[in-house]
């Protein structure tokens, strides 16, 4: 009876160069009879290798060297599981299932091919191999650092930090503007309005096979860039069947010590909440979420459920499907100081100062993702995804302390609750064909949509009577106390087309090299709506904090206790409509000069319409900005291979940075501490980069690497405080601004050994240290804004904002294995950031800065057996205090200060 012998050699992901091979050699045997399994030929589908065992099973065949792991399965024997190491002899022993089957006839053995994009030692490879200068961050090393979502492995990488308390991720220096986001190359929409990228929290690494980072431009790349373009590589299972279930806890040690954790009444537990605003709000008081807090636990549950399965079609095709679900939530609670203060500084200088400022938050994200791979034949592929992910964040913030013209007497209290609630969802549709032996076509077309909804956060301002040690409510205006809704739907269409024609072959065999065309079509456009609604209090009245209620109700609203007021007096909301439609067309050269030798030369052509429109509280009619711009953005990236082991690398190209439209429209947005407004007269800055790398990898898996970087930026836009009474914040576009640094990185398997399993200790380390500069000249902005934005800034001269001089990210790795399926992988892991400029100051008050911080991790991982798996996690151990000072002539004065706590997690999974 003819069997059919799989052996699954997992490889990294397609590449368009040639690869190094190593050889694999062995013995096959029967582990019930310990004889060697004779004269059986077998193959390697797709890597079209035929090989023969020999009369003592002896085995001999020729890999690429990105192979790191073979599952040996023969149909009646069980499977078994062999990783790679430095050591290419492989004896495999196949034990009979059934011993009833009689003989099992490997005379016409198949070995089927696979590629694993993940593994660390896959993704170096890719990185060695590759012409372009690209850093990649896959599942294996995410799970093994206990990543947990696609932000903190940004964070991973040398060069890149997180800015604390917001979604930006800052790339050698450059922010949230400078970066580019895609799924699976093709463009994500932004979240927040705030933002020109999704918050790559969003992402939990379950759907994550691995992130690449491009640092140096290539003409396949937006040309929207300067700090980085991160592209999410969502998972494509072909393995041949996996369901998993995931229960598991998390707590915050901070929020587990408050025995009366509150949160505002309304949204639900689970992230999916729908709240209106309510019908005639200003004739009536019929709103549905109460101002009472709701107390809870602080215990978060989450779970997950992978599964995945490949099917047979016909001879040639094979369809993988997986989906995964998970929900995720996490409850914080921060106590500290909030504070703005003038250049006076001191109890004379208070602006507003909160001590204590008091955060409740609970977070949630669910998160669903299908995908569709169907290979119909070696030379075509048609791959669909879809992926929804539902976040949502609840905040009670308490501000206790002193605010002028209202509690000058240290008595005040603000109240403020938040939901946010995002929904996105991704469709994705690709293709790969190789219409010829030269010519390969790819293709993508993607919808997008996202929604980010506040629906009903609340502020209402107090004064307590320290006489009689009773609550008020109080106003200098009638936005202290307010109810606020704001909705945002974006919707975007992206298309890519791409040609690569492989060149004639040189005397060695390789290709000469490549000539790509393609096409990338971006079309998005974002409605924004906005209503706030302000209560006109007519007397002072005795509230109790927790319960406002009793004051805030319909029937008080009929008695006139108090009265709605909108910006316009009418129930129409502010709004800004935005469409942004890209057209780019690229052509690029990649040569093999010599042996050693490679470059790639590149052009893109970008036409760029973006149209906003707006109607706000600061501008009552409709108005419009039109932004049309053409780009020929040039790139040359060049690589020297030393030898086997080390490479050299230069890139040079212009980018651009475009304004987002919240910065373009004319619309207010206002927090506790500080209010926004954007700029119609901003315009898109040129960017213009250079790199130089030189990166050895010693052996598999390992890498040493040493990169320097500059980046000069014209007319870089920037958020400033306005000279103006109220110190609003808006941005302009100021004079120059330039980073100048180096980066290193290092990874290294310290030792590795073991027979019945394997013992590995490695460790990593990347630094990076770097140099900022910028200038915003007034007098510049005056003229480009007529007049209209005037800065009066302390110091026009200053290093960019969010940039530390130093980022350094360093772990240690233990794993142990047995054969039989049981792993104990235990990381410990430390980053730092130096100090950086949170924002710069007017008026002679001093920037504010970010005190340099580090965080520790501890992550453990275990496998009981094939099925069962216990995963601990303690992360910010060291739990330090976050504080940000004004660095005012008369000394630094503390803006904000907090610990954020520890978080410990138990997580227990189940494999069938």
């Amino acid at each position: 009876m003819k069997r059919n012998l799989t052996l699954l050699l997992l490889l990294g992901s397609a590449a368009l160069f040639a690869q190094t091979n190593i050889k694999l050699e062995g013995t096959l045997f029967d582990q019930k009879t310990n004889q060697p399994l004779s004269e059986k030929t077998f193959v390697v589908e797709g890597l079209n290798i035929q090989a023969k065992t020999n009369e003592k099973g002896y085995y001999e065949i020729s890999i690429p060297d990105d192979v790191y792991q073979i599952d040996v399965k023969v149909d009646g024997y069980q499977t078994i599981t062999k990783t790679l190491t430095e050591e290419t002899n492989l004896n495999m022993y196949l034990q009979p299932e059934d011993f009833k089957d009689g003989k099992i006839d490997l005379s016409t053995a198949v070995v089927t091919a696979t590629r694993n994009k993940s593994d660390e030692a896959n993704l170096l490879n890719m990185q060695k191999r590759s012409v372009n200068i690209v850093t990649n961050i896959g599942a294996a090393e995410l799970e093994r650092k206990g990543v947990s979502d696609a932000a903190t492995a940004m964070t991973k990488i040398s060069g890149i930090s997180k800015l604390e308390g917001t979604n930006s991720i800052f790339v050698r220096g450059l922010g949230d503007r400078y970066i580019s986001t895609t799924l699976n190359n093709l463009p994500l929409p932004s979240n927040d309005p705030e933002y020109k990228n999704i918050d790559l929290s969003l992402f939990n690494t379950d759907i994550i096979e691995y992130i690449s980072v491009d640092k140096v431009y290539s003409p396949k790349l937006l040309g929207d860039f300067s700090g980085a373009a991160v592209d999410i590589v969502s998972k494509d299972f072909q393995d041949k069947g996996l369901f998993q279930i995931s229960v598991g806890t998390s707590v915050n040690t901070n929020a587990i010590g408050e025995s009366n954790f509150m949160l505002q009444d309304g949204p639900s537990k689970t992230g999916f909440s729908k709240i209106n605003v309510p019908d005639n709000p200003l004739n009536s008081f019929q709103f549905k979420t109460k101002l009472n807090p709701t107390t809870s636990s602080t215990i978060a549950p989450n779970f997950g459920l992978k599964a995945g399965k490949t099917f047979r079609i016909g001879n040639e095709g094979k369809l993988g499907v997986f989906a995964t679900a998970s929900f995720n939530s996490n409850y914080d609670y921060r106590e500290g100081i909030n504070q703005t203060v003038n250049a006076l500084g001191g109890l004379g200088g208070r602006l507003r100062s909160f001590v204590p400022h008091q955060k409740y938050s609970y977070e949630t994200n669910s998160t669903g993702m299908f995908n569709a791979n169907y290979k119909i034949n070696k030379n075509h592929s048609i791959k669909y995804n879809f992926l929804f992910i539902n976040s949502s964040e609840q905040s009670r913030d308490l501000y206790y302390g002193f605010i002028r013209d209202i509690a000058e007497d240290d008595n005040g209290l603000i109240q403020r609750n938040t939901y946010i609630q995002n929904q996105l969802m991704v469709n994705q549709l690709l293709g790969d064909h190789k219409l010829t032996d030269k010519l390969d076509l790819n293709w993508g077309l993607a919808f997008n949509k996202i929604e980010s909804d506040v629906p009903d956060r609340t502020q209402n301002t107090l004064r307590l009577n320290k006489t009689t040690n009773e609550y008020q409510l109080a106003q200098n205006s009638t936005t202290d106390n307010h109810r606020y809704f704001h909705n945002l739907i974006e919707k975007s269409y992206a298309a890519n087309v791409g040609l690569s024609y492989r060149l004639n072959e040189s005397a060695n065999g390789l290709a000469r090299g490549f000539v790509k065309v393609g096409y990338n079509g971006r079309f998005v456009n974002r409605d924004f709506e906005a209503r706030q609604f302000n209560f006109r209090l007519n007397n002072s009245q005795v509230v109790d904090p927790n319960n406002l209620d009793a004051f805030f109700n319909e029937t008080n609203y009929n008695n006139g206790y108090f009265s709605t007021t909108t910006y316009s007096g009418t129930l129409a909301p502010q709004v800004y409509n935005g469409d942004q439609n890209i057209h780019a067309g690229y052509a690029s050269l990649e040569y093999n000069l010599t042996d050693k030798l490679s470059a790639v030369l590149g052009l893109r052509y970008e036409n760029i319409l973006q149209e906003i429109s707006w109607r706000t509280q600061l501008s009552s009619d409709l108005n419009s900005n039109k932004l049309d711009e053409n780009y020929f953005l040039p790139s040359l990236i060049v690589k020297y291979a030393i030898n086997d082991k080390q490479n050299l690398r230069f890139g040079a190209s212009k980018t651009y940075t475009l304004p987002q439209f919240k910065e373009k429209a004319l619309f207010l947005y206002e927090d506790v501490n500080e209010t926004k407004y954007g700029n119609p007269f901003l315009y898109a800055s040129d960017n213009y980069n250079v790199d130089l790398k030189w990166e050895l990898f010693p052996s598999r898996g390992e890498l040493i690497s040493i990169a320097g970087f500059g980046k000069y930026i014209q007319n870089p836009i920037n958020e400033v405080v306005i000279a103006s009474s109220t110190n609003d914040i808006s941005w302009v576009n100021g004079d120059y601004g330039y980073v100048v640094g180096a980066e290193l990185e290092i990874r290294k398997n310290i030792f590795s050994f073991g027979q019945e399993g394997k013992n590995t200790l490695s460790a990593g380390l990347n630094a990076s240290y770097m140099k900022t500069d910028q200038e915003i000249d007034a007098e510049k902005v005056r003229k480009e804004t007529k007049g209209m934005y005037n800065l009066n800034l302390t110091t026009p001269k200053a290093a960019l904002t969010g940039a530390s001089d130093f980022l350094l990210n360093a772990d240690v790795s233990y794993v142990k294995s047995w054969n039989r399926g049981a792993e104990v992988m235990a990381t410990l892991s430390y980053a730092y950031y130096s100090d950086r400029i949170y924002a710069l100051n007017n008026e002679n008050r001093g920037n504010l800065i970010d005190k340099g911080i580090g965080s520790l991790d501890f992550i453990l991982r275990t496998k009981l057996n094939r099925n069962i798996g216990v995963n601990i996690a303690a992360r910010n151990i060291l739990n330090p205090e976050f504080k940000r000072v004004q660095e005012n002539a008369t000394g630094d004065v503390t803006a904000v200060s907090y610990k954020r706590g520890a978080n410990l997690g138990l997580s227990v999974n189940y494999n069938f």
